[in-house]
């Protein structure tokens, strides 16, 4: 499952692929959520990315979103305080 509760919420394992055309969640894939980011994997530009992006989709303050894994891996961890995995999944994949 790639949202699961995690102390004050939940955290997610995301994968993400760099230097998309634009930032966008593109689905659920063996344990993980895919995102693509415009962003490029160089000096942290697509971790930022990533996290700007989570928090805006999940309505959430950035300061909410921490990278807990994968600092230089596209297999990324994040945690998101104050959010149930419930509530994080249905804003990330509506049906």
């Amino acid at each position: 499952m790639w949202c699961e509760r995690w102390k004050e919420g939940c955290a997610l394992t995301v994968k993400v692929t760099p230097r998309a055309s634009r930032d966008a969640v593109l689905g659920e894939e063996e344990g993980w959520l895919r995102l693509a980011l415009a962003a490029p994997p160089v000096d942290g530009k697509a971790n930022e990315a990533a996290r700007r992006f989570l928090a805006e989709a999940l309505g959430v303050p950035r300061a909410a979103v921490k990278l807990l894994s994968g600092q230089s891996a596209r297999l990324k961890r994040f945690s998101v305080a104050g959010l149930s995995p419930d509530v994080a999944q249905a804003r990330l994949l509506p049906r």
